[in-house]
């Protein structure tokens, strides 16, 4: 094969391994999910840094509710997270994955698992919602740890009927640990209530995106 033909065909080659990689790569960032880290947790960057990837808070959790990122998420390969919606964070009164954290992953200050800031829940369907539809369903606002204060309930009458009184969940954000739990026992396939990040100033990023969890 002449010098030209050999190039030519390489140069081929790349090109098709490329955007096959492109494609790879664009499959994957669409089946990318947001998940939460650990109570007390840094800011993203500063976590990584920090974390050693021992798994203690993984193995001392109580409900298992902590999971490994697993070889194929890269960088966060071996640091803990939480899957809301199969187990929530059920927090703990003594927090125990932050008192085995041999290091400052997981700010040891807080004491007061009320006062952490993992994200907030926010009704993100509200038009699948079973409250918002004039059901008596509630089961986010009643399974909620912290129950009449990051999440409440306002009554206003039904638009279209005039006839039932809608109980409307509200979340407080200034007051939402993003634990989770509502997401968790939402009734919906897809559910009507997730956590997403804070916008509580220094308190936010304790979020990542990894591959979606089936």
């Amino acid at each position: 094969m002449k010098r030209r033909e050999f190039l030519k065909k390489g140069f081929a080659l790349t090109a098709v391994g490329t955007t096959a990689g492109f494609s790879l790569i664009s499959l994957l960032g669409k089946s990318r999910r947001l998940y939460f880290r650990p109570p007390g947790a840094l800011a993203e960057d500063d976590f990584l840094a920090a974390c050693i990837r021992c798994g203690k808070c993984i193995q001392v959790c109580p409900y298992n509710s902590l999971k490994y990122a697993d070889i194929t998420d890269g960088l966060h390969a071996g640091t803990p997270y939480f899957n809301f919606r199969r187990t929530p964070c059920y927090m703990c009164e003594d927090i125990p994955c932050i008192t085995v954290c041999p290091t400052d992953a997981l700010d040891h200050t807080l004491t007061d698992i009320n006062k952490a800031v993992m994200g907030t829940a926010v009704i993100t369907d509200r038009e699948a919602c079973l409250s918002l539809n004039g059901l008596r369903c509630e089961i986010c606002y009643r399974a909620c740890p912290l129950i009449d204060k990051a999440i409440t309930l306002k009554k206003h009458q039904q638009t279209i009927t005039k006839r039932h009184t809608v109980f409307e969940p509200v979340i407080h954000k200034d007051v939402c640990t993003g634990c989770g739990i509502c997401e968790n026992v939402c009734p919906l396939d897809e559910t009507a209530i997730r956590v997403l990040p804070s916008e509580r100033g220094d308190k936010a990023g304790h979020y990542i995106y990894l591959k979606e969890q089936v």
